[in-house]
């Protein structure tokens, strides 16, 4: 999106209004989220929270000598892979190759590609990026012999070759990855002897260690690191000049950070690189019980920065009501939503006795308790859990401060 398209129809609850205005005569307006003409349901964003998340993980990265370089599929919003960027981030991590073209298409320069791609119009098209830009650096994994093959196939002719990190699987029954150190030696000869890649590190994803604990995580992190110095020790990544290390969900950064201070000094600078991604929004469920900062509180906290606007649309029984807002509108597939305040005639207070017991496509199904006060009409503010399922139902987000006061809007590319 450029800052000039125009507010439309689909564009859900913002004002009707603000039909035919470009986004940045929207934003100029500093409308009210609350009396500027929104219509439920809305998701907003803290505007003071966002800005919170960013500069804390900033700083935890910092304090750590970690790179950092979030997962952008959480919200496929270039506006926030920039600030992300303007906030220390060495680059946006991504999954799928559309997500590539999304971040390219905004200018990003370093891509963290956690996945092994194989599709060869999407090599192509990458190998022509790398090829027109040489500021552009992308790095991907690969965790098979037979991958490397598809992707010399379909990379031959390109001018540069394409940065590899072998994938260390978290343990048997994991997700992707080499199950063993032997089979990742084999994939790392298999890229050796083609020219189209180069090998440039290892990483995972500890957020797969089967029944994940303390020491389950750091007992897999340091084999990584110790399948790195191995590597390092064969003289695998002669062709680069530096060693990719790279780990880091956003429930497990603390061991991140804890064994990445353990790697020794290597033939080569190490980049650890982090891809926590979770952390720009956080949450008020899934994400705020198993983020790290609960067990290192002197690191600071992260601070939910969803809300989700809806509407008390009927109140049939002393015992239930319902909202105008449903699946379509708000992530479900943690937890359901969680009712914490209702606003009436401009007073807002806590949500008592409400509970989200339900979703249907457009309503939420409300328990309503005898402290609940609570009319058709109302608005209730939900929390929501897990950024990345709650992003994607939202392609415009109105940004507002503590007061409503709306100073942007994120653009969501899924």
């Amino acid at each position: 999106m450029t800052v000039e398209e125009r507010v439309d129809h689909r564009f859900k609850g913002l004002p009707p209004d603000a039909d035919g205005l470009t986004v940045t005569e929207l934003a100029a307006q500093r409308r009210n989220l609350f009396t500027g003409g929104f219509t439920t349901p809305v998701l907003a964003l803290s505007a003071e929270r966002l800005e919170h998340n960013l500069r804390l993980m900033e700083t935890y990265s910092e304090r750590h000598g970690l790179a950092f370089a979030p997962h952008g599929k959480t919200s496929m919003a270039p506006q926030l892979f920039q600030r992300q960027i303007e906030h220390g981030a060495w680059g946006i991590t991504l999954a799928v190759p559309h997500q590539v073209r999304v971040a390219r298409a905004f200018g990003t320069r370093r891509v963290f590609l956690a996945n092994e791609l194989v599709d060869p119009a999407a090599l192509r098209w990458i190998s022509a990026e790398l090829d027109s830009d040489p500021g552009f650096r992308l790095v991907c994994y690969v965790d098979s012999v037979r991958g490397v093959e598809l992707m010399d196939a379909a990379l031959r002719g390109a001018t540069r070759p394409l940065d590899v990190v072998v994938e260390l699987a978290a343990g048997d029954g994991a997700r992707t990855g080499v199950r063993t150190e032997a089979e990742c030696a084999a994939v790392a000869d298999a890229v050796a002897a083609v020219p189209t890649l180069r090998l440039v590190g290892v990483a995972g994803y500890e957020g797969e260690v089967p029944n994940a604990d303390p020491e389950r995580v750091h007992a897999w992190l340091r084999r990584l690191v110790s399948l790195a110095v191995a590597f390092d020790k064969d003289g695998r990544f002669a062709g680069t000049d530096e060693i990719v290390v790279s780990a880091g969900g956003s429930a497990w950064f603390d061991a991140v950070a804890d064994v990445f201070a353990e790697i020794p000094e290597l033939s080569l600078p190490v980049l650890k690189l982090l891809r926590s991604g979770a952390y720009v929004s956080h949450d008020d469920g899934h994400y705020r019980e198993i983020t790290p900062f609960n067990r290192v509180p002197q690191e600071g906290a992260l601070e939910p920065a969803f809300r989700l606007w809806t509407q008390v649309v009927s109140r049939p029984s002393p015992e239930q009501a319902f909202a105008n807002a449903g699946k379509r509108d708000a992530a479900y597939d943690l937890h359901l939503p969680f009712a914490q305040v209702v606003r009436r005639a401009g007073v807002e207070r806590p949500a008592d006795g409400i509970e989200v017991t339900g979703l249907s496509d457009q309503h939420a199904w409300l328990r309503t308790g005898p402290e609940a006060d609570l009319e058709v009409g109302d608005w209730l503010g939900l929390g929501l859990s897990h950024p990345c399922t709650s992003f994607d139902k939202w392609q415009l987000i109105p940004v507002a401060e503590a007061d409503g006061t709306v100073v942007d809007y994120i653009r969501t590319y899924f």
